[in-house]
């Protein structure tokens, strides 16, 4: 009986060790010191969320940046044509991500498409990318892994800036600056490579005018 009782005492202690104390150390560590962070990193203008920097999210005028394409549409609540109400949007309500899991080799990547979730194949986004007399880069192309990139290179954004400056009548330089503005360099200096966060840049675009 006795060994049954300490058994229970130290299954207890460590419930309550492993299951309450632990993850309320966390939680308040990840309020206290990365508070955006642990809270989705939203992304607020004028007191209404507008996003996350974490997820990206489709832009499709002329007087945006564009982002890469995704598979699911970013699964985003914010799309233009969103309606939860259709099944079709099921993706959408409950944030899958994912990717054709194809290879650029494979020649069924160029007629791959998924026209209900905003992704019409690699050929569309070439012919879209000439038209507006871009240069088209990789990540403007192909979608993520995730779908879910909210950054592209540095090159994609810089390709875009001349038709930005035109659109929205302002000097080339000073779009280009904005790009350097909001461009995420390597994490620690070391790992991967730098990126723009398109919706901090839209937004930052937003902000001159």
């Amino acid at each position: 009986m006795r060994e049954i009782i300490r058994s229970i005492r130290v299954t207890l202690v460590l419930w309550g060790i492993t299951a309450i104390i632990y993850p309320l150390i966390l939680l308040v560590i990840g309020q206290i010191a990365f508070n955006s962070q642990a809270n989705g990193s939203l992304i607020t203008q004028q007191g209404v969320i507008v996003g996350s920097s974490l997820i990206g999210q489709p832009f499709s005028s002329e007087r945006y940046f564009w982002s890469r394409p995704s598979t699911t549409n970013y699964s985003s609540f914010a799309t233009e044509n969103y309606d939860p109400t259709k099944g079709e949007n099921f993706s959408q309500r409950t944030g899958v991500s994912g990717a054709s899991n194809l290879a650029p080799s494979n020649s069924e990547l160029l007629k791959r498409g998924n026209d209900k979730d905003g992704f019409q194949g690699v050929q569309v986004e070439l012919d879209r990318l000439n038209k507006a007399g871009i240069q088209p880069t990789a990540d403007l192309v192909y979608t993520s892994g995730s779908s879910l990139d909210p950054h592209i290179s540095v090159e994609a954004a810089r390709s875009q800036i001349q038709r930005i400056a035109t659109v929205r009548a302002l000097n080339f330089n000073q779009v280009e600056m904005l790009v350097a503005k909001n461009t995420d360099g390597r994490f620690l200096g070391l790992f991967g490579e730098p990126g723009v966060n398109v919706l901090k840049l839209n937004l930052a675009l937003d902000g001159l005018q």
